[in-house]
């Protein structure tokens, strides 16, 4: 039972000791660090440091063994009693601090040059130290660090010895600023500030340390946005006209303080504020651009204040001007009837969307179906985490109509006649077939169909919508009329016609003349006519109009050839006369004597036959012929008596 109550008190002396040690920093105000060693960032392993800052020796090893330094961002898997640390004091991943595994003798470890420093000025030295053991491998033969400080001027005069006593070790990886102050003498600027560890190494007495630091040490300094309570940091939107009244308090400390106000705008470090030497300043930014706008008060003693390693500051009175959010939004769109519009604003934290029909709506993104109630301008207002409010925003919804289609109605047309066929309601046509059509991808073509035809056009509105619509152009066959053919007959003899009538709708035909027509209201009368005539068949229809056609009927006379005839000059039977031959003009007409010899030839029958062959009477007796009416009938002969 006694291990277990030793170990217990050795850890609570060692906490009162580390809480003691931290009791001589500066309880004023700072200024800003003459020396700030951060040790830099970088990559595993860092450089080595400068010559005659430390006597140990540098690994690239980031598990340092006893009397080795090394420069690290982080270590971890080293050695079972340390700590693994992921990242220097600030938190920053990159950050490099030193590691010190002690000698095995204590030793002076790390020595620090400050030059510039002011007579008669107290600064705080400080630094961030960790006890790389754990709290599980504090035995009691287990060595933590004891540092001492010893500060003194460049004479070797010793200025100022702090020790930290016994750093305790921790459960989880904790640093601990550790620090005095001290004042310079009136002829010192420079010191040297060196760090002893006490304890012997070989089993523990291994550390971390980060962030060493001079700073000069004053009065308490505060400041506040219209009082020092108010001193908070102040979040205002861009373009806001900031006015803002600093006020100040400086504790005791300097005999003859000075003042002067300060500001700091986006880290780009602190200028003096010309002419602000008193305790308030007032602040008029117009239409503040987004930024960090810092302000503090400097107060050093006398002339000192002219000195940036000499002077005290407040805590920063930060303004933060937060951006007015850049808003993206999808650009105008075409959509078609019933699509999904997503509208996705950006650059904000809360958006407030209104539109066509639409209540305002804090909807994002914002989901409209794209209907003719929908289309038009939909405006966002975006704000930021900050409560900063954007300018309005627009996009355009513009929603392609539901094709309604339409096409003209059924039509009937003749045969090589052509319509008009008209369809609407689209921007884009196509019809089939394209046959008797004189286009086929326009609104209005012109449709000459050889037969009748189903025409259907498809219609469409920038690829959105396809409506189909179709129409009928029904063809009627024009009237025809045929007469038949034409007819030869002898007078007295009769003719069948032989008419037809075809097409569509056909209302009835009639023949003009009816005259000798045995029936004109047949297609096929009996005709009997005396004389050669002309009949027309004429055919009526409902829908294409009349037609007609003629046939014509050749009547020939009959002949009468007489066998005699007295060509004496007594004017009486003086030729041979045959009635009707004239009307055959065509007509070959011969004459043959006894022994075979013509004696008379005459085409058609002008002029009819008087007894002579040659200008000179033929003798009396009996003459042949032979008459060819040339109307594909058998020609006629026989004998014919001259007798003077």
């Amino acid at each position: 039972m006694k291990a277990p109550i030793i170990r217990l008190i050795l850890l609570v002396a060692l906490f009162s000791a580390a809480w003691n040690s931290k009791a001589q920093t500066c309880s004023g105000s700072l200024g800003d660090p003459v020396i700030n060693q951060t040790f830099g960032a970088g990559l595993n392993p860092g450089a080595p440091l400068g010559p005659g800052i430390t006597t140990f020796t540098y690994t690239t090893t980031a598990c340092a063994e006893d009397g080795f330094y090394t420069i690290v961002n982080s270590t971890s898997g080293c050695h079972a009693d340390w700590h693994n640390v992921l990242h220097d004091h600030t938190g920053d991943p990159n950050g490099y601090m030193m590691l010190i595994n002690a000698s095995f003798a204590p030793s002076v470890f790390f020595t620090q040059t400050a030059n510039g420093l002011c007579p008669n000025t107290t600064y705080e030295f400080s630094a961030y130290i960790m006890n790389l053991g754990t709290l599980a491998s504090a035995g009691s033969n287990y060595s933590h660090p004891d540092i001492t400080f010893t500060i003194q001027g460049s004479d070797g005069t010793v200025l100022k010895t702090y020790k930290t006593g016994t750093i305790a070790p921790t459960a989880d990886a904790t640093w601990t600023k550790y620090g005095t102050y001290f004042t310079t003498p009136a002829n010192v600027t420079n010191v040297i500030v060196t760090m002893m560890n006490n304890a012997p190494g070989g089993n523990g007495n291994d550390l971390l340390m980060d962030d060493i630091a001079f700073r000069a040490c004053g009065p308490i300094v505060q400041t506040g946005f219209g009082s020092l309570a108010a001193n908070g940091e102040q979040s205002v939107c861009q373009g806001t006209n900031i006015s803002y009244k600093l006020t100040s308090s400086v504790g005791d400390g300097y005999v003859s303080p000075s003042l002067q106000w300060q500001s700091n705008v986006n880290n780009g470090g602190w200028t003096d504020i010309q002419g602000q030497n008193g305790p308030d300043y007032a602040i008029d930014i117009p239409n503040a651009a987004p930024g960090t706008y810092q302000y503090r008060l400097s107060v050093g003693e006398g002339s000192n204040i002219n000195a940036t390693s000499c002077f005290v500051s407040s805590t920063p009175l930060t303004i933060l001007v937060n951006p007015t959010p850049v808003v993206i939004i999808p650009a105008s769109q075409t959509l078609c009837y019933g699509d999904i519009l997503t509208l996705t604003g950006t650059g904000g934290a809360t958006y407030k969307w209104t539109g066509p029909g639409l209540s305002p709506t804090t909807q994002n993104p914002l989901v409209v179906t794209a209907t003719d109630k929908t289309a038009g301008v939909y405006t966002v207002v975006a704000t930021s985490d900050k409560g900063c409010v954007a300018a309005p925003v627009q996009t355009t919804l513009i929603v392609q109509p539901k094709i309604i289609g339409s096409i003209s109605a059924n039509t009937a047309i003749c045969a090589g006649t052509s319509t008009s066929l008209n369809a609407g309601g689209g921007l884009y046509y196509k019809w089939t077939p394209s046959s008797g059509l004189d286009h086929d991808d326009i609104a209005n073509p012109i449709a000459t169909p050889a037969q009748t035809t189903t025409y259907s056009v498809k219609i469409s509105n920038d690829g959105c919508f396809d409506d189909t619509k179709s129409v009928t152009i029904t063809v009627y066959n024009n009237p025809v009329a045929s007469a038949g053919k034409n007819k030869i007959l002898f007078a007295g003899q009769s003719a069948k016609l032989d008419g037809s009538v075809s097409g569509d709708n056909i209302t009835g035909f009639t023949w003009s003349p009816t005259t000798y027509l045995s029936d004109p209201t047949s297609l096929t009368p009996i005709a009997t006519p005396p004389n050669d005539i002309t009949y027309t068949l004429t055919a009526f229809s409902k829908s294409c109009g009349q037609v007609s056609s003629t046939v014509n009927v050749k009547v020939y006379q009959k002949i009468t050839i007489p066998n005699a005839f007295t060509p004496n000059n007594d004017g009486i039977n003086d030729y041979w006369n045959i009635d009707a031959l004239i009307t055959y003009p065509q007509s070959l007409t011969t004459i043959y004597s006894r022994d075979g010899q013509q004696v008379f030839k005459s085409i058609g029958y002008a002029k009819p036959w008087d007894g002579t062959a040659n200008g000179k009477q033929v003798p009396n007796g009996t003459y042949y012929y032979v008459i060819d009416l040339k109307n594909g009938q058998p020609p006629f002969s026989g004998w014919v008596l001259v007798e003077r």
